[in-house]
C-alpha cells in the first residue's frame, strides 16, 4: 500500500511542475484524493458491495469534481491533472502510465448491460475537454487533442484531433515511455488545408495574369483593320 502511494506521489512530481511538496500533494490535489477514493470503492465493488462502492465514489465526487464510477480499471501512474469534470464510465479501462486533463470523458454509447465504454492502452495522454465515446480502444502512446470527439478506434502511436476526431498522425516516432504533455503542440488539419487552398488560389492568380498579359501583347501587336471606301451616293 505504501509503495502504491509513493508512485502516485512520484507521478504528481514527474508530471506537473507547479507541485512543490509532499503536503501540497495530499492536500490540495484533487486527482490524486480521486484515484485514493477509487482505489477503495473499486476494492468494494469487487467484493460485491455495491452500495458502498457507489457511496464511496458519490463522496469522491462531491470532494473532487471527478466521477469515477466504482466498476472502472485503472492501471499505475495514472495522473488526473486539475480534474473538474472528469467522467470515467463503469466499464472504462485505463492502461500504466495515462495522463487526463480536465472535463474528459470515458463515455458510453449503449444503455445495455455490456462493455460501452473505452479501453485506453499504455501511455495516452487525453487533452482537456476531450470525449472519447464507444467500446473501442486508444492504442498505446497515443495523444487526443483537447477538444476532440473521438468515436472510433485508434491505432497506437497516433495522434487524434478535431470534431469527429480524426487521426493526423500515426506510427512516424518512437514514444518516450514518459507521457508526452505537449498536448497543445497538435497538428491543426482544418488550418493546413485552408492554408493548401490559398495556395491554390495564389497559384490560379498567376496563371490568370500570364494569360491576361499574353492577351493583351497579342492585341497590342495585331495590326488594324483597313478601313473601307465606300461610294457616295449620287
Amino acid at each position: 500500500m505504501f509503495s502504491t502511494l509513493k508512485e502516485d506521489i512520484k507521478v504528481v512530481f514527474d508530471r506537473d511542475p507547479a507541485v512543490r511538496s509532499v503536503l501540497e500533494v495530499y492536500f490540495c490535489y484533487p486527482g490524486f484524493h480521486a484515484i485514493l477514493l477509487h482505489r477503495t470503492a473499486h476494492a468494494l465493488w469487487q467484493r460485491k458491495f455495491y452500495f458502498l462502492g457507489r457511496l464511496t465514489s458519490h463522496l469522491g465526487r462531491f470532494l473532487t469534481g471527478i466521477e469515477i464510477h466504482p466498476g472502472a480499471k485503472i492501471g499505475k501512474g495514472f495522473f488526473i491533472d486539475h480534474g473538474m469534470g472528469v467522467v470515467i464510465g463503469e466499464t472504462a479501462e485505463i492502461g500504466d502510465n495515462c495522463t487526463l486533463y480536465h472535463g474528459v470523458t470515458l463515455g458510453g454509447t449503449s444503455w445495455a448491460k455490456e462493455k460501452r465504454h473505452p479501453t485506453l492502452g499504455n501511455n495516452v495522454v487525453v487533452g482537456s475537454g476531450s470525449k472519447i465515446l464507444g467500446p473501442f480502444t486508444v492504442g498505446d502512446n497515443s495523444k487526443i487533442g483537447s477538444n476532440s470527439v473521438v468515436v472510433k478506434e485508434v491505432p497506437p502511436n497516433s495522434t487524434v484531433v478535431g470534431v469527429p476526431g480524426r487521426i493526423v498522425f500515426t506510427e512516424g516516432q518512437k514514444t518516450e515511455l514518459r507521457a508526452n504533455l505537449e498536448h497543445g503542440q497538435l497538428p491543426d488539419p482544418e488550418a493546413k488545408a485552408i492554408s493548401c487552398l490559398f495556395d491554390q488560389i495564389r497559384a490560379l492568380e498567376v496563371k490568370v495574369n500570364k494569360l491576361t498579359e499574353g492577351a493583351a501583347k497579342k492585341t497590342a501587336r495585331k495590326p488594324a483593320p483597313a478601313k473601307r471606301k465606300t461610294k457616295k451616293a449620287e
